[in-house]
């Protein structure tokens, strides 16, 4: 299974890693781009039957990729074979066209073409010609597409066609196994606290966090920050449309569990979000939820959120002052999250990747035995 150490795709690798491991089944785990920090990398192999192994290079969605994409590729095949895996999990694209001898699983966590049409509101440029071709490839090379929710997978269609067998599977999580604070160390704290949290990769336009720091000075209560910082050269990034916020940085998982446990609002206006892992630790935290009205927010948190259009500032503003306002539906709503995000536990994501590795693996066999080969080959 191919994960990057840079982004959620870390969290969701190491979360199927301790299904799988529960399941007996070992895991390869191979780490593209920058390497693991000191703890992320201790995190991963205290999971029982996983091997770590990395390559570093240009992901395929950074600045000409493709050299280093191609090196990882060949990389990647060779460690299959070497490892003698039996099912290969991408959480890339273009990596699938390598020549793998077992069936190859991708899965469309995001992609930079639907990122450009969401947050530019055009079409991704000629530049990246070659990225979508490269993508396109990827996906007509494996044999199963899955997202995380049906608005990705959508998304895919879109910009890419669908070619071959697709699913959606939900992403989960397991409060227990990403560090969250002890229940008997959450009562020493206060419950909830008159603040708002926001969290995730802050120099990404598509968190959209520039449009609460342009209210700030409007919000009665502090909004938190946390995650990376914009690059802004002098080390702060709170020259780079950030001021009026309160920047935590990029927190390990039990102090952003105990963030998540003070907070009382959790706001995401997000231009941009296939799933959205930091909105489901929010709400199983007990926070109410401010969401960008957009197609995956809706799909998962329709009837447990308040939703106001991302490039509203005034409709983001009135959200969040009402709910500051009014303890009781700000109560309510969070009662509705937190019900809303036991649809989707770390259990069910597991079990539904383990059936489709079963499946793969069966039909792979039996076309083995039939003389074919790979079986669930994808075709136009």
């Amino acid at each position: 299974m191919t994960t990057d150490s840079v982004g959620g795709v870390w969290q969701y690798a190491l979360t199927l890693a301790r299904g799988h491991a529960r399941a007996g089944v070992e895991t390869v785990l191979a780490v593209l781009g920058p390497p693991p920090d000191d703890a992320q990398l201790a995190a991963a192999e205290a999971i029982p039957g996983v091997v770590v192994c990395g390559h570093e290079g240009r992901l395929e969605w950074m600045d000409q990729p493709w050299r280093d994409v191609d090196r990882a590729g060949a990389w990647l095949a060779e460690l299959a074979r070497r490892c003698e895996v039996e099912l290969v999990h991408l959480n890339g694209y273009s990596y699938a066209t390598a020549q793998f001898e077992v069936p190859v699983l991708v899965v469309a966590h995001s992609c930079l073409a639907s990122w450009w049409r969401a947050v530019k509101g055009e079409q991704a440029p000629a530049r990246y010609d070659d990225y979508r071709a490269r993508v396109q490839a990827g996906i007509a090379a494996a044999d199963w597409l899955v997202a995380p929710t049906q608005a990705m997978l959508n998304a895919v269609r879109e910009h890419y066609g669908l070619l071959g067998q697709v699913e959606v599977i939900r992403n989960g999580i397991d409060a227990r196994a990403i560090g969250a604070v002890k229940a008997a160390s959450i009562t020493s704290l206060p419950r909830k606290v008159p603040a708002i949290l926001s969290a995730g990769r802050l120099f990404d336009e598509a968190k959209n966090v520039a449009a609460l720091a342009r209210i700030s000075s409007r919000i009665e209560w502090p909004i938190k920050v946390a995650g990376a910082l914009p690059d802004s050269g002098g080390g702060t990034g709170l020259d780079s449309g950030l001021h009026g916020l309160l920047p935590l940085g990029r927190l390990p998982p039990r102090a952003m569990a105990a963030q998540y446990a003070s907070a009382s609002i959790y706001a995401s206006p997000a231009l941009y979000e296939p799933f959205g892992l930091s909105v489901l630790e929010a709400a199983q935290a007990g926070c109410a939820l401010v969401l960008g009205d957009i197609p995956s927010l809706r799909e998962l948190w329709d009837e447990a959120a308040v939703f106001v259009n991302p490039r509203d500032d005034e409709a983001l503003r009135t959200a969040l002052t009402r709910l500051i306002d009014d303890p009781t539906e700000r109560a309510a709503l969070a009662t509705r999250a937190r019900q809303k995000a036991k649809r989707y536990p770390a259990r069910a994501m597991i079990e539904g990747y383990l059936d489709l590795y079963r499946r793969l693996h069966t039909a792979s066999r039996a076309g083995a035995a039939g003389g074919g080969g790979r079986a669930l080959r994808c075709v136009s």
